[in-house]
């Protein structure tokens, strides 16, 4: 890689081209050797700057950094330098990668729109099929229009499944009790259906409904 120079009021040093060289050695793995650099050193009363500009062949990029001391100054311009072109490079790299999905993307909408209209013509096949077979002449020959059936499956009704029936001592009281009494041995014992008697002998059920209220049931 050939490296120009030049220097604006500042004297070009060999540890100045040292460096440049150094740094532009390690961007040229990642851009090749065929690019042109360029290194401009401007010295501005008590300001250094370092201009590095690179040509390659699909672009050109240049970086420029001030600093009070010229080493920083050509540091920083290459480190700038380097993060450009990987930059370059990676926009190179997914560019490619774009058509070849692209391309695949495109060939799948194909494929979807030929099933699409394949299936909108067999629809309208169909519909234009069965227009002239209710027609009746056009399909049967003898004028008759089709009539629809209706197949019934055997047996028409389930089999109704006989309840299982479990005896229950804890839903009813042994002894009497009043409401209140009864209503507390409801919840206590966890019961929806609760039976027991009054003191006066008549026979009550409570009965907690889906909305949590209990009613009281007489039994006649």
């Amino acid at each position: 890689m050939d490296i120009e120079y030049t220097g604006r009021q500042t004297v070009i040093t060999k540890k100045l081209k040292t460096q440049a060289e150094a740094g532009l050695a390690r961007i040229s793995k990642l851009v090749g050797k065929t690019a042109s650099p360029h290194v401009i050193l401007t010295t501005d009363k008590y300001r250094r700057s370092a201009e590095v500009t690179l040509k390659t062949r699909g672009q050109s990029l240049v970086a420029n950094c001030e600093a009070t001391d010229m080493e920083v100054a050509l540091h920083d311009a290459l480190c700038k330098l380097e993060q450009q072109v990987v930059r370059h490079n990676q926009k190179k790299t997914t560019a490619k990668r774009h058509p070849k999905t692209a391309a695949r993307d495109s060939e799948s909408m194909d494929e979807v729109r030929v099933v699409q209209k394949a299936a909108v013509k067999k629809t309208s096949g169909s519909a234009a099929s069965d227009q002239v077979s209710g027609n009746g002449k056009a399909a049967n020959g003898n004028g008759r229009k089709a009539v629809p059936m209706v197949v019934h499956s055997f047996p028409s009704k389930s089999p109704l499944v006989e309840p299982h029936v479990v005896r229950s001592i804890d839903s009813a009281a042994m002894r009497p009790m009043s409401l209140e009494e009864a209503v507390k041995e409801a919840e206590f014992r966890d019961r929806d259906v609760f039976v027991f008697r009054d003191h006066e002998g008549q026979a009550l059920v409570l009965h907690r409904k889906r909305d949590g209220i209990m009613e009281l049931i007489q039994v006649p």
